[in-house]
Parts: structure tokens; C-alpha cells; sequence
């Protein structure tokens, strides 16, 4: 089989960052560690970090998994939290250690700046993700999220004072469809779209291959946003059939039938050994008849 290796792909800067932070954290502190959630949405990186010492809590609510640590350190996440979990740490005398990405911080630091100036935020997510919830936590009942466009449709703001952002690791062309419509419900609203450069290049350089390739394999979690969206943008805007594996095993002979050449991304959160892996098969594989 013909492999185009996608360029770039795999680990971002704040996935980096975080394994960096929690394997020194793991490797070095005194008594239990814990991460608040999957350190990034990789279930190879979190399995990984719990050989350096570093215990899962994986609980949807931030605020109950906090309960399940009883001492010790508490790493937050990449994907951030909110005040009130900060907090609530302090309060129970955990020593926290904040891995959440730079481009997070950031969307966090606008909310603050954005709701002490007095404005209502419609922040486009995806409900169940930890980085809205997050992200919403920076202004409770000013910040308003939003997934597709009858939410937009249900907004009830009466603030003259509107602005919309966004979460780091959505579609780029989904979110500027829904920023237009926000847009067009509140015509004064400032755009902040704070889509991250890591998942826009990605995204950008996936539908670009697709114009080369018969299909596309996305190495990544199911439970990643940044990996799910690859997906879509290649199917979507590259016109091309795609498929998401978190392992070699996943992978299925039958997709490649009629097939000559395939191109192979990855998610910011998937190591390059397991890309590596896929890209070392597909070479080897002959295409079924």
C-alpha cells in the first residue's frame, strides 16, 4: 500500500507540556498522586502516566472526583477546570499541580476579561467535554454554551454586551459556520474564535491529503474531540472516506478494497509510536481484491 504520513500530526505543544508535567510530578512527590480526568484523551498516554505513579480519577463531574481523593496531589488536567474546582482543592488541602494547556488558559483569561466588562459569552463546545465545562465554570450564568444551531435558536440574552468563543479543538469550518449564525442572532457580538493553531493546521493538512488519497486512517481516542473532528473535515470537506482506530488492531482489510494509496494523521493527544505502528502495516499491506 502507498502511505502519505500527513504533516503535522500527533502531539501538540500542550499535550507535551502536560506529560512532561505529570511524569515529573509522578516520578517526584511524596504520597499519592492523582489526575482529575485523563490527563489528554488518550487512553495509551493515561495508562502510561499511571506507570510513573500518577492514579486516574476519571470522574465526568470534576467536583464529585475531587471526593475520591482523600490527600495528596491533584493534577488537573490539560483540558483545564474551573475555579470552583481549584478551590475546592485548596479547601481540602490537596497540593495542586495545573497542567491545562497555554491555548486553554487563554480562552479562560478572555472569558475573565470578558465578563468583568459586563458582557454575556455564547461559547461554542461540546456538552460532556471537560474543557467547556472548564471553560464555563469562568463565568457561571454569563457563559452560555452552545453545540449546534437550535441552541443558538434557544439563547435568551437580553445584554447588549454579547461575545462568542469557542473550545481549542473544534472543526474550524463547523465553528465559523456557527460564529455566523451567532453572529446573525446578535449582530453587536464580538468573535473570539480561539480554535488552537495545532488543530487548525492538522485539520487544514487532512483535507488537503484527502485530494491525494483514496481514504484516510486517524490514529486516536474515541473519546478525543481533536481526533473525531479529523474525521469529519476529511469526509466533509475532503470527500473522502475516513476512519478512526485507537490501535492497530482496530484496523479492518475490508476499508482498503480498490484502494492504492492512503493517507495516516493523527490526534494532537496520540503518541507517535502507535502512528508509527499503523503507517509500518498499511506498507505491508496488500490491498484486498
Amino acid at each position: 500500500m502507498d502511505v502519505l504520513k500527513i504533516t503535522p500530526r500527533g502531539y501538540c505543544h500542550g499535550v507535551v507540556d502536560a506529560i512532561r508535567i505529570a511524569k515529573h510530578v509522578g516520578e517526584e512527590s511524596k504520597g499519592p498522586v492523582h489526575m482529575l480526568g485523563l490527563l489528554v484523551h488518550n487512553t495509551h498516554v493515561t495508562d502510561e502516566m499511571q506507570e510513573h505513579g500518577v492514579k486516574l480519577v476519571d470522574a465526568p463531574d470534576r467536583m464529585a472526583g475531587l471526593d475520591k481523593i482523600k490527600e495528596g496531589t491533584v493534577i488537573f488536567t490539560a483540558h483545564g477546570v474551573s475555579p470552583a474546582v481549584k478551590e475546592k482543592a485548596a479547601a481540602m488541602g490537596l497540593n495542586s499541580v495545573d497542567a491545562t494547556c497555554s491555548d486553554v488558559i487563554r480562552t479562560h483569561d478572555l472569558i475573565d476579561r470578558l465578563v468583568a466588562d459586563g458582557y454575556e459569552v455564547v461559547y461554542i463546545g461540546l456538552r460532556g467535554h471537560p474543557e467547556p465545562e472548564g471553560a464555563m465554570g469562568h463565568g457561571p450564568g454569563k457563559v452560555h454554551l452552545v453545540q449546534e444551531a437550535a441552541d443558538i435558536d434557544s439563547l435568551r440574552i437580553s445584554s447588549e454586551k454579547v461575545a462568542v468563543t469557542c473550545q481549542t479543538t473544534l472543526s474550524v469550518w463547523d465553528t465559523d459556520d456557527l460564529i455566523e449564525k451567532v453572529k446573525a442572532r446578535y449582530p453587536q457580538a464580538e468573535v473570539h474564535n480561539e480554535i488552537c493553531s495545532a488543530t487548525q493546521e492538522r485539520q487544514e493538512a487532512a483535507v488537503e491529503a484527502a485530494k491525494e488519497v483514496d481514504l484516510v486512517i486517524v490514529v486516536g481516542s474515541a473519546r478525543s474531540s481533536n481526533s473525531k473532528r479529523l474525521v469529519e473535515v476529511v469526509e466533509k470537506k475532503g470527500g473522502k472516506p475516513a476512519y478512526l482506530i485507537d490501535s492497530l488492531e482496530e484496523i479492518r482489510p475490508e476499508w482498503f478494497r480498490g484502494v492504492k494509496r492512503v493517507g495516516v494523521t493523527s490526534g494532537a493527544s496520540t503518541p507517535s509510536q502507535l502512528t508509527r505502528k499503523v503507517v509500518e502495516y498499511l506498507q505491508e499491506l496488500e490491498a484486498p481484491a
